[in-house]
């Protein structure tokens, strides 16, 4: 059984279809949302933010390979970030001559 809304929607409904102007603090708000013209004015300044980590400058690919288990605990033993030290270890190995 749903719970019973606290909400009273014929109100909200009858408030809708009035138009009732929307309540406005000038200290608060930005704009007036009553107001078409200063609303599409605030929001055509808008910016599109991307959320999380920016992306990477180099993409670098994905490696799906396959170690012995205990190798691989090994590695994941060296805690956070290992999959970079790991990487660090390669390019050190392969700059060096070694592999």
């Amino acid at each position: 059984m749903k719970p019973q809304s606290k909400t009273d929607w014929e109100r909200v409904k009858r408030e809708a279809a009035a138009d009732a102007p929307i309540a406005h603090d000038a200290e608060a708000e930005p704009y007036d949302p009553n107001d078409e013209a200063a609303a599409a004015a605030y929001w055509s300044q808008a910016k599109m933010v991307r959320r999380g980590r920016p992306p990477a400058a180099v993409k670098r690919p994905t490696l799906n390979m396959r170690v012995d288990a205990e190798v691989l605990e090994h590695l994941r033993g060296l805690g956070k970030g290992w999959q970079t030290k790991v990487n660090r270890l390669l390019r050190e190995a392969v700059d060096s001559g070694r592999i």
